[in-house]
């Protein structure tokens, strides 16, 4: 029997968790593009705060040939001798809201290069039903010089890390397995599980679990656009949104979602992905763009919101000042990736305000280098971002429900007039004039 090696392709939120998880049973090469990444993790350090420092120095070994444990890189040469590949690079959308593939692509050449007969390739990066068959094999056996089924193989097993959960990890989150035979549908399987401890749900197809994955993300975005739509009806009623949300939830099977700016790498990401797929053999998705469109004008409809309360109150609206608080996608983690917070920011510069953006989880680097913001510094807050002598903010807006917003003195940044909202119902009502 030939003894299980993996390699696992992109160290970000979803390969390092993963990988880290393997290497407790198996030994496990860690690949990645970026050598300040793989630098980084040789420190025992992981910035995006998924592994703790002490589990990942418990787990690296410090030799590519190892029994068990798991060695970082960003040489292929210290993947040729792996038999199991494991793809779990980023797949977002371009500018115009396609599919965008080439991180995919570029991961399939550099494992097509070193593939082997015998060895199976497992894809975890969100697709549309049949992209690894149709796009990521031809590469595969492009630059392998091998042929699909018949001298390598591939799995699909759907990432389903949550940023930021330290209660529904890797391994306590059921996993859909697939392979492109049955007998290598049956290993991808038992492998996985190996180690996830909620078990596998192997699935008849990778195009069925493909297409289980991108409608998981579909639905959610789905289901927030409803209460997004509700929350912009409810807010001409002048009708409390979470008031009613609350009321309805007494009803044992509706479904609690809420309000809100739905951003990150999966949710606002995902439904491209099927609408592409399915525009592609001629049909034209209705409700899943719908939804789309609905949650992305989500942050020019809170800016404007927000804007019509300082008019309200009497704030002369150029030259105002405002502070945003939180610019992360989701609470409580450090990921900016595609965070709609700053389409409320674009939106109140538009209006000529002066924005300042705090959030203590964010980096400052990947805040400048992705949006061009410079954060407000930790050390300078509160108080902070006082305009002379000594005025406040005009405007407050919640928009990350960090815990550690909870410890703010609000009052303390207000200018005495200043309007807050709340887009996450994360304070108490009493505090804010305006809430989703």
């Amino acid at each position: 029997m030939i003894e299980t090696k993996i390699a696992v392709i992109g160290l970000g939120y979803v390969g390092l968790p993963l990988a880290v998880e393997f290497s407790k049973k198996y030994p496990v090469v860690g690949f990645d593009v970026k050598k300040e990444r793989v630098e980084e993790l040789e420190e025992g350090h992981d910035a995006t705060m998924e592994v703790e420092s002490d589990l990942l120095k418990s787990v690296l070994v410090d030799n590519h040939d190892h029994d068990k444990g798991l060695y970082v890189t960003h040489s292929k040469i210290f993947i040729q001798d792996c038999n199991y590949y494991i793809i779990t690079v980023p797949t977002p959308i371009d500018k115009n809201k396609r599919p965008d593939l080439t991180p995919l692509l570029k991961a399939s050449e550099t494992v097509g290069s070193v593939l082997k007969k015998g060895d199976i390739v497992i894809y975890e990066s969100t697709v549309y039903p049949g992209a690894t068959e149709e796009e990521c094999v031809p590469v595969l056996e492009k630059f392998s010089g091998m042929k699909f089924n018949r001298d390598f193989y591939c799995g699909y097993s759907p990432e389903r890390i949550n940023p930021g959960d330290k209660v529904h990890t890797v391994s306590k989150i059921k996993k859909v397995t697939s392979g492109s035979t049955p007998e290598v549908a049956e290993q991808v399987d038992q492998l996985y599980k190996a180690v996830i401890e909620a078990g596998t749900h192997k699935a008849s197809s990778m195009k069925v679990a493909e297409a289980a994955k991108v409608i998981e993300n579909s639905q959610r975005d789905i289901n927030i656009a409803f209460v997004n739509e509700l929350a912009v009806i409810f807010g001409k009623l002048g009708i409390d949104t979470n008031e009613v949300l609350v009321a309805a939830g007494t009803k044992w099977n509706f479904l609690p979602f809420k309000p809100g700016l739905v951003g990150g790498h999966c949710i606002g990401v995902d439904p491209y992905y099927l609408t592409h797929k399915a525009q592609e053999i001629g049909h034209n998705p209705e409700i899943i763009l719908s939804g789309r469109r609905m949650n992305d004008n989500m942050g020019v409809y809170v800016s404007n919101q927000v804007i019509k309360l300082m008019i309200q109150k009497g704030h002369k609206v150029a030259g105002s000042k405002v502070l945003v608080l939180g610019i992360t996608f989701k609470e409580n983690c450090p990921d900016i990736r595609n965070s709609k917070v700053i389409d409320v920011i674009n939106e109140l510069k538009d209006f000529e305000c002066d924005v300042d953006v705090y959030d203590p989880w964010a980096s400052f680097e990947e805040v400048k280098h992705e949006y061009g913001i410079n954060l407000i510094s930790s050390t300078n807050f509160p108080p902070l971002g006082r305009t002379e002598g000594g005025k406040g903010y005009d405007a407050i807006i919640l928009a990350v429900a960090h815990d550690k917003f909870r410890e703010l003195d609000i009052e303390a940044l207000k200018n005495g007039n200043a309007v807050v909202y709340d887009i996450k119902g994360f304070w108490d009502k009493a505090m804010v004039d305006g809430r989703l």
